[in-house]
């Protein structure tokens, strides 16, 4: 008889999403987890006595609603302290740029709102498409009504906004940002949401598609306990509904019996049977690691090896023992570390040939700005993704300390004397992303790089795209699979539901 009904392969916000809408059907389910702890990158970390920081993801955007209602999150404890976070674009000299939305300050304040009112309508238009199974190039399974539904919407732009539309989801970010604004700051922060957590700079091909599908996700939030507070309440959430969550045992193998998917057999040698498996780990890893060659067609075993997943992006954590001022700058805001559109250009080219960047971009997050907790009284601890990082550097350990040191100086420039106040850093490469929170390649979108040839329903690839595998009794669920990374829950709601139509 099987263990379960289905089992899940991760316990990340996806994995957990997955399972209790699963669970909600009437399945039964289990999930195992490697970490000590389910949550995936939604976890916290001390990094020294009393300084704790957002393990990885240290902003929550676009928590999927089926998620948070289906799931009843906020009975189970999900509260958020803070909503619509504004971004600070700094300025060296203290000439901010605070944003909202379609609100900014400075001199380009009017042409801001203008091009965010239009690339928002864009991005609303391109919204739904997040919250569903990516329609098959085969026809197969597609939601032909709902299909319908979306591409009116697209034709009700108009002709005019319809054909502007087309053009730019191709164009590269630097371009729109040059094009249209004339303050740096501002073109600087365009081209670094655009490329966050990309394997590309400003000035590469169809960079724009990134920036519209961020739009997409709304607005930034804190919820109360950081990040981790979302994994917590799922993880609550799974619990009531009867879920089986193993965590602290990792899966050796998935297990094929005449072509199908059958089974997981754990590294402590214990084999789990289920008629459904699903992976809400990363693609790359799922075949070619746990399936292995002799149960999949060559071409597409081959296919799966080149699916590319470089991480670029770097997490620093600073524990420091006063406040740190950014000339002035709202310490509750998102702050942003972009100069300009060649100032990201500048840093992403070394990364393409395993070196350090000399002055990185980074977006900034003080925890205990916004809730007391995560540092002493009179303390506050820091949180940074830093673009760009080589993904495979010449030599780890240098590169590591010459990423730490080049980036420190960059918050000095803007933070003077916050170098004095550091009782502790940590800088945490690509590569010890992958060791610690285990994404192929440090790559933040579940192992699979989110660029316009591995989005929708190329995601990760063509074959896979609607969740499905070619090995029977096999389903993806993790964010390396559509609509991308993030505390969304939104790949795993959508396998679920792919899952139960039989798609």
């Amino acid at each position: 008889m099987p263990s379960s009904d289905a089992i899940i392969i991760g316990g990340g916000t996806n994995g957990m999403a997955c399972a209790f809408r699963l669970a909600q059907a009437g399945r039964r389910v289990t999930v195992i987890e490697a970490a000590a702890t389910a949550g995936g990158g939604a976890a916290t970390a001390e990094i020294a006595p009393g300084y704790r920081v957002p393990a990885l993801a240290h902003l929550v955007q676009a928590l999927d609603p089926r998620v948070a209602a289906g799931m009843d999150l906020e009975r189970h404890g999900l509260r958020l302290v803070a909503t619509d976070i504004a971004t600070t674009a700094l300025g060296a000299d203290a000439t901010h740029r605070t944003v909202r939305g379609t609100t900014a300050s400075g001199p380009d304040a009017a042409v801001w709102g203008v091009l965010l009112q239009r690339l928002g309508r864009y991005a609303t238009a391109l919204a739904p498409f997040r919250a569903m199974t990516p329609p098959s190039l085969a026809g197969k399974g597609n939601q032909w009504g709902k299909l319908a539904r979306l591409a009116l919407g697209l034709r009700a732009m108009g002709k005019a906004d319809f054909r502007e539309f087309l053009r730019l989801i191709l164009i590269n970010a630097a371009d729109v940002a040059e094009d249209e604004l004339s303050d740096p700051l501002l073109q600087g922060l365009l081209a670094f949401d655009a490329t966050l957590g990309a394997w590309a700079g400003p000035r590469s091909p169809n960079t724009l598609i990134l920036f519209l599908n961020r739009l997409a996700m709304g607005p930034l939030a804190w919820p109360a306990g950081g990040p981790a507070s979302v994994a917590q309440a799922m993880q609550a959430a799974l619990v009531a509904s009867g879920v089986d969550l193993r965590t602290g045992t990792a899966v050796a193998r998935i297990e094929v019996t005449d072509h199908c998917a059958t089974g997981v057999t754990l590294v402590s040698g214990e084999t789990l049977t289920a008629p459904l498996i699903v992976s809400a780990i990363g693609p790359r890893t799922t075949f070619r690691d746990l399936v292995g060659p002799r149960a999949l067609d060559t071409g597409f075993h081959t296919a799966a090896g080149h699916i590319r997943g470089r991480g670029a992006a770097a997490k620093l954590h600073l524990a420091l023992t006063g406040v740190p001022d950014f000339r002035g700058a709202d310490l509750r805001s998102r702050l942003v570390i972009a100069p300009s559109v060649n100032a990201i250009e500048t840093a992403f080219n070394p990364g393409k040939y395993g070196r350090v960047p000399a002055r990185p971009v980074m977006e900034i997050v003080i925890p205990s700005a916004h809730e007391p907790g995560w540092a002493p009284e009179g303390h506050h601890s820091l949180s940074a993704i830093v673009q760009f990082a080589p993904h495979a550097p010449h030599d780890a350990g240098a590169s590591r300390a010459e990423m730490l040191e080049n980036t420190l100086q960059v918050l000095e420039d803007h933070a003077p004397g916050l170098r004095r106040l550091i009782a502790h850093a940590e800088m945490l490469m690509p590569s010890d992303i992958a060791t610690r929170h285990g994404m192929d390649g440090g790559n933040w979108h579940g192992g699979a790089e989110l660029s316009v040839e591995q989005m929708l329903f190329l995601r990760p690839l063509q074959a896979v795209a609607q969740y499905a595998t070619p090995l029977p009794g096999l389903w993806l669920a993790g964010a390396g699979s559509h609509p991308g990374g993030g505390i969304t829950g939104m790949p795993g709601w959508n396998a679920a539901q792919a899952i139960l139509k039989g798609a």
